[in-house]
């Protein structure tokens, strides 16, 4: 927490039980004897003069995030811990920053950056570490630590005290039966998995990838073309990992980590599975290309890391006998491109769906992610679609005359302009689909394939019939070319 304008000690306030309370202090006000849960006033009856600002969880999560990425250079096993702390599986990785005590120094260098107090401990568990931390005194005794470290409900911190046993040391001593049977079994439950002797983990805030690679500079890296050089050993060492293993990656996530704790994500898509290393750079260079902001390396990067999320069968791909591979894909290369470059949502490929609602039949995906479309249907050859390409969203209202009520459209009013039906074909009718629906509604539509005076072709439809409704709407649906 930041100290008040002038020095002050500093508080964050927030309504609870009808009246202001503290639910959080900075260590100049926890000094004084301030602690969340004091009323505003009794805190002003103890501390006249100090600063209050209102509690902001949203802003806590947002930090919180943001520390936890930073947190993502010494181990990707990262969890957050309540509102206000992490915890890290450090197993097998210490050794990288020179040990447990190294860690620890690189940690507090980027907490000054990040302009937070941190309060960390190494442990054997999580729910040790995470005890330490928070009452501990710096000599990693659990023994030592009051019985507030089960962080378990107020009322049983209570009876635990009243019974004599304030401290963790004094419930290792008793047997767990009487334990379970006086103070609950979530009670011995926490207790176990503090001491070890319960299996105990962290879930990681993030899926771990399929693949990683990564690159530490001992000097951080600041221009761009150094940047996308490290990409291109990172995506060799990725493609050869991924050549045996036989599979192929359609994501690329790159993380840039800045030598003052700030975090830089860029990522890419293919239309399908690739591992081809020269690839990946020329779309990472696309994508730097197009970054309304460029990369800002402030001191330099002094860790940059290759992610594969999930990786997919890839089968080797023929070559000629002239060498280079056989391919069809350079629709597929130029949607990556376009897709880098202008947007992933802004290339869009239609796939057909299992329905025969005209507007429902196709769904229009990022082309980068959707799958190779099956063969739409076509009409037979020579004889004109039986649908038109383009359909109206909605379909816009007309105003028909029919000969009889159920009967095909003579003449239609449609943009203030009358059509004179000479041809019509039809109906094809459409039901609702009524195994979709828990009510069975929705009303039948009979489609017409019209053409007025003018030889202008219209596909409308009927909505409902005379004896499901009794004033059926006529509309346009789409146009012919």
């Amino acid at each position: 927490m930041r100290r008040g304008d002038e020095g002050a000690p500093l508080a964050l306030i927030e309504k609870q039980r009808g009246a202001m309370r503290l639910v959080a202090v900075d260590a100049a006000a926890a000094a004084l004897g301030l602690a969340p849960g004091l009323s505003l006033a009794d805190a002003r009856a103890r501390v006249p003069d100090f600063a209050v600002a209102d509690h902001d969880p949203h802003a806590d999560a947002r930090l919180l995030a943001r520390l936890a990425d930073g947190c993502d250079r010494y181990t990707p096993m990262v969890a957050t811990d309540l509102f206000d702390g992490l915890t890290l599986d450090v197993t097998g990785c210490a050794h990288v920053f020179g040990g447990e005590a190294g860690m620890a120094g690189d940690l507090a260098r980027l907490a000054t950056h990040w302009r937070v107090t941190v309060r960390h401990a190494f442990a054997d568990t999580p729910e040790a570490a995470q005890a330490l931390a928070r009452y501990g005194t710096g000599e990693d005794d659990l023994q030592a630590l009051p019985v507030a470290a089960l962080r378990c409900d107020e009322e049983i911190v209570t009876a635990l005290t009243r019974a004599g046993l304030r401290t963790i040391g004094d419930l290792a001593q008793r047997p767990t039966a009487p334990l379970t049977a006086r103070f609950g079994e979530e009670t011995t439950s926490r207790l176990a998995r503090l001491l070890g002797r319960a299996d105990s983990r962290i879930t990681p805030r993030r899926t771990l990838p399929a693949l990683r690679c990564e690159r530490r500079f001992a000097e951080p890296i600041a221009r761009t073309a150094d940047v996308l050089t490290v990409i291109a050993d990172l995506a060799r060492e990725a493609v050869a990992t991924m050549e045996r293993r036989g599979k192929g990656g359609r994501r690329f996530a790159i993380r840039l980590f800045r030598s003052d704790g700030d975090i830089r994500d860029l990522a890419i898509e293919t239309g399908q599975p690739a591992r081809d290393a020269g690839l990946v750079q020329r779309l990472f260079a696309e994508r730097i290309d197009a970054l309304a902001d460029p990369i800002d390396p402030g001191f330099g990067f002094d860790l940059v890391r290759l992610a594969v999320p999930v990786l997919e069968p890839l089968a080797p791909t023929q070559l000629h006998l002239e060498g280079g591979e056989v391919s069809d894909g350079e629709l597929l290369a130029l949607i990556d491109r376009l897709s880098i470059r202008l947007g992933r949502g802004r290339v869009q490929r239609l796939v057909p769906r299992d329905t025969h609602i005209p507007e429902q039949a196709a769904l229009a995906l990022p082309a980068i992610e959707a799958p190779v479309p099956e063969a739409w249907p076509a009409p037979p050859p020579g004889e004109p679609p039986l649908r038109p390409l383009h359909l109206f969203d909605p379909p816009q209202a007309i105003e028909v005359t029919a000969e009889v009520p159920d009967g095909p459209p003579r003449q239609f009013r449609w943009r203030r302009s009358s059509h004179n039906v000479i041809r019509y074909e039809g109906p094809e009718r459409i039901a609702a689909e009524w195994w979709k629906r828990d009510d069975n509604a929705g009303l039948t539509r009979d489609y017409y394939r019209i053409e007025d005076t003018r030889g202008r072709r219209f596909w409308v439809f009927r909505h409902g019939l005379y004896r499901e409704s009794g004033d059926p709407r006529w509309y346009v649906h789409g146009l012919f070319a």
